[in-house]
């Protein structure tokens, strides 16, 4: 893979983050900021909240994500290709980008709950552990997103529940769009698998839709699975596609994806891993490719 960063710029990072911290918040409240939707209506946003998780697998290598620096360097190649039109993550991993000055004209997507850490036996206690929405307000954070895992069997889920009920009716209330990424969830041999049935996803879509004291501003980030006209039948709320697991064969994924983004109701892909680490390493050309679907003039 071509480098798109340099030791200059990582070292530049290192020392604001040493000595000139305060200039990280400055650097999000004066980045140049844009509409969330405009042009075609549409949104291809880079998903990269999965380590602060401690999901650092991307298929069979168990340790992907865990070098930093080749993560924002992968981030920094997908963030200048065309259509691309922001970046999910948490705050360790916005303000890497907003202090290297990559975030001009793009969507911050904040990431909320990562308190399920893979493999945890309190994984379904998803409590918040990063943004929260005063401060995404205050640091001019365009959209905030959250996981919604549901599993009957575990009371984990309460608490779960709970949280996202909060963090929609203040995203509500503050007018901040909030995407919800709702799963049914069980343990099977002892780790946490979403279930990825039709029915499943339906149900999963009603949970979730009815969270908060206001549904004014809630978005759907879903999964493509069978059936998905059946699916986006099931919600009226404005859906980015996610990207599933990285392994499965590229051709088989941009087609399916390509296929869902027909559907009423889907406004584009949120897609982390699928893109950021594909088979042949080629992350440009992957981007490419997904934001082609995406937006169907570039």
């Amino acid at each position: 893979m071509t480098l798109f960063l340099t030791a200059d710029d990582f070292a530049r990072l290192r020392d604001i983050r040493a000595t000139q911290p305060a200039t990280i918040g400055a650097a999000l409240a004066d980045r140049r900021r844009r509409e969330v939707l405009r042009g075609d209506g549409r949104l291809f946003i880079v998903a990269a909240d999965h380590p602060a998780r401690g999901a650092l697998a991307v298929g069979k290598n168990q340790r992907a994500m865990a070098d930093r620096y080749e993560l924002l360097d992968r981030l920094a190649t997908a963030l200048s290709r065309p259509g691309v039109d922001g970046v999910l993550g948490t705050p360790d991993i916005i303000d890497d980008l907003a202090a290297l000055g990559l975030l001009d004209d793009k969507i911050i997507v904040g990431s909320m709950n990562r308190g399920g850490l893979r493999g945890a036996s309190f994984e379904m206690d998803d409590r918040m552990t990063a943004y929260d929405v005063p401060t995404m307000v205050a640091s001019g954070i365009d959209f905030a997103k959250t996981l919604v895992r549901v599993d009957l069997d575990d009371p984990g889920t309460v608490a779960t529940l709970t949280a996202m009920t909060d963090a929609v009716t203040r995203a509500s209330a503050a007018g901040l769009p909030i995407m919800l990424e709702p799963f049914l969830s069980n343990r099977v041999d002892g780790r946490i698998v979403n279930d990825l049935s039709t029915d499943a996803v339906i149900l999963s879509i009603a949970i979730a839709s009815g969270l908060g004291a206001s549904s004014a501003y809630t978005w759907m980030k879903l999964p493509v699975v069978d059936d998905m006209e059946r699916v986006m039948a099931a919600t009226t709320m404005p859906t980015l596609l996610l990207g599933g697991d990285a392994g499965v064969d590229p051709d088989e994924t941009f087609a399916a994806w390509e296929d869902a983004l027909s559907l009423p109701g889907v406004r584009g892909l949120t897609v982390g891993r699928t893109l950021l680490y594909p088979p042949d390493d080629d992350v440009a050309a992957a981007v490419d490719i997904a934001a082609g679907l995406v937006h169907t003039d570039l």
